[in-house]
């Protein structure tokens, strides 16, 4: 008989156990698909205008709720590259605004109410958006690494309409939804957000006479992203065209829209920041 037959039977349950704990660690690490936490913290204190085309944002109450969102960024930080590589397309989009949208209101909170606007934290050689004050896939990263790196890579998701959704804490920006991104509901909450951003005639707006459409400096800044065939749109006519019945009311400025004979030009962004004080 062995001798350390007794000795390894008393052991062999502490063994079962640790054999289980990395599998335990890898299923906490993985987002959770509702994003239930952010969610409850955004329907909480984000809320649409009487219009419905932009929100408001209680940097107050995320201020009162700063420990749930401290969690909230605790677990996206705790996401490995193997656990986000191997979630679909539509969860590692998800993930990704949500997390982006996340950290700036974490950003915006470091120095609230003691500020202005998004900018007020950068200074003259680094934007707010360079500052690298987070953890995202094992690696210290900024804003501009998560929505120029990974979200707006050439080839990875090409879809122009996360312009209207990842928000940069600014009156100009498109609306923070009252809720969180999720892979089940991504294609619908994109395409919302884009119709409410585009009937807002405070930043986008069809001049009949002059026959010129004056739209948000998104569409500027961005032209490339609206040049990459998504569902056959290859140009910033062609995607105007598409939703020409939000941005005119009147038939032939419709028509103008969806055959492209508009001059663009771009209005002001405000980056005043979305608070509702």
């Amino acid at each position: 008989m062995n001798p350390l037959a007794p000795l390894l039977r008393r052991l062999r349950p502490f063994a079962l156990v640790l054999a289980v704990l990395p599998a335990l660690s890898a299923q906490a690490a993985a987002p959770d698909p509702s994003h239930a936490e952010f969610d409850t913290l955004l329907r909480r204190h984000v809320a649409w205008n009487q219009a419905a085309v932009a929100t408001t944002v209680s940097y107050t109450g995320f201020a009162a709720d700063r420990a749930l969102l401290r969690k909230v960024l605790d677990g996206y930080s705790s996401v490995t590259r193997a656990e986000y590589d191997a979630l679909p397309r539509d969860e590692r989009l998800a993930f990704l605004i949500n997390a982006y949208n996340a950290w700036t209101i974490e950003l915006i909170l470091t120095k609230y109410p003691d500020l202005k606007s998004i900018r007020d934290l950068g200074s003259v050689v680094r934007s707010p958006w360079k500052r690298r004050f987070f953890t995202l896939l094992g690696e210290e990263r900024g804003l501009d690494d998560v929505e120029h790196g990974m979200i707006r890579a050439p080839g990875v998701f090409d879809e122009p309409r996360i312009h209207f959704v990842v928000n940069c804490a600014s009156i100009g920006c498109p609306a923070l939804r009252p809720e969180a991104m999720t892979a089940a509901r991504l294609e619908s909450q994109l395409e919302d957000s884009t119709r409410r951003f585009l009937r807002d005639t405070s930043r986008n707006r069809f001049d009949a006479v002059a026959g010129r459409l004056d739209v948000s400096k998104i569409f500027d800044w961005y032209k490339g992203d609206f040049e990459k065939g998504m569902r056959g749109i290859a140009s910033r006519e062609q995607f105007f065209g598409r939703y020409a019945d939000l941005l005119s009311a009147d038939p032939k400025g419709q028509a103008m829209l969806r055959e492209g004979k508009v001059r663009i030009a771009y209005l002001d962004y405000d980056w005043s920041l979305n608070d509702r004080r």
